[in-house]
């Protein structure tokens, strides 16, 4: 089942590049396809949705370690439906770094996700390794390891025979359900693979590979589904001081995908500013997005988003907040060779 297809680019340097280099051509026909034949809508949400995925690549994407050229620490705080009560919110923090004597990079990513009476705590360690392709690409290979602990807090809980009155123990009368706080730890895999170039990039990810069982103290188990994640983005330098910079993200557990399209528009490579959608589909459409940041200094970012909600859940939210800070080095850090397009940084970091 097709779910949509890609408007075609007649930008001439874009063709251009992709006749010059006939790798990135294979990879965007095949990125492309993937997109164009994965499934319908997403209404489970086991990870988290962020909407500012192109500021923030290598939380989707474990062989995107050390491709922001220096250092790179991300902070991200999302509130997801506003007003919705136990709506999620959600904290990503991560670090990453080339390590050029070990030809790849390095990376730590740690989340937290709270909505209802569910809280989902994840902390991954990654390697990539990173091999030249032609004058200016980077080919990434990356995987990470790390541990999940799920934790379902009972007292929150309410089912229609329990009992709920004041001054009295609460007692739910069901054998699988915790009157109290109940976790369970478990062991996660992630891998991925991600292409850049000065002007294109793009990325396939999937996360918990191995499909994981969370026993919780009570004996309820929980499954992680895997989820596949696919960005690609592209430069378009509208002048000297304006840049135009589309992207597309796909997420799926194969049986369930959701798709989102968003355009940034950059001036002097500082003041940014964009929109996104979130949907492709009667049956998917979510949200539509609007986002706005720039660099404080030389290696501080920061950003914010507002989602429009347009699914019916807009009758009960007021929207989804986020807020992005992103701290680059900027400099060339550890021992080894950089590769050769250390010098060019070309996309929002």
């Amino acid at each position: 089942m097709c779910a949509m297809k890609l408007p075609i680019n007649n930008n001439n340097r874009a063709n251009d590049f992709f006749v010059q280099h006939p790798i990135e051509k294979i990879m965007k026909y095949i990125f492309t396809i993937i997109i164009m034949c994965i499934g319908i809508s997403l209404h489970s949400q086991q990870l988290g949705q962020y909407t500012m995925y192109m500021l923030n690549k290598y939380r989707n994407n474990s062989a995107y370690a050390g491709l922001d050229k220096s250092l790179s620490a991300t902070g991200v705080y999302r509130a997801q439906w506003i007003g919705l009560a136990g709506s999620p919110t959600m904290q990503n923090v991560n670090v990453h770094l080339p390590v050029y004597i070990i030809k790849g990079g390095v990376g730590l990513n740690v989340e937290n996700i709270n909505y209802g009476a569910e809280q989902n705590l994840s902390a991954t360690l990654s390697y990539a390794f990173h091999q030249p392709v032609g004058s200016t690409g980077i080919l990434s290979l990356g995987a990470a390891g790390g541990i999940y602990q799920q934790s379902l807090d009972g007292s929150i809980l309410r089912t229609p025979g329990g009992n709920y009155e004041e001054n009295i123990p609460i007692s739910h009368n069901d054998q699988l359900l915790t009157e109290g706080r109940a976790s369970g730890i478990t062991p996660i895999f992630n891998a991925g693979v991600y292409f850049q170039t000065d002007q294109f990039e793009a990325g396939i990810s999937a996360m918990n590979l191995i499909e994981p069982k969370v026993s919780l103290d009570n004996n309820v188990n929980f499954q992680l589904k895997r989820h596949y994640f696919f960005t690609m983005a592209y430069i378009w330098d509208i002048s000297n001081t304006l840049s135009l910079q589309p992207s597309i993200m796909a997420k799926s557990d194969i049986n369930e995908t959701q798709i989102e399209i968003s355009t940034i528009i950059q001036y002097n490579n500082n003041i940014f500013g964009g929109v996104a959608f979130r949907g492709y589909s009667e049956n998917t459409i979510d949200a539509a997005a609007f986002l706005a940041g720039m660099k404080l200094s030389e290696k501080i970012t920061l950003a914010y988003s507002y989602d429009l909600t347009l699914s019916s859940y807009n009758s009960v939210s007021n929207g989804s907040h986020e807020i992005l800070i992103n701290y680059n080095l900027n400099k060339v850090i550890g021992a080894g060779v950089p590769p050769r397009i250390i010098h060019n940084p070309r996309f929002l970091e």
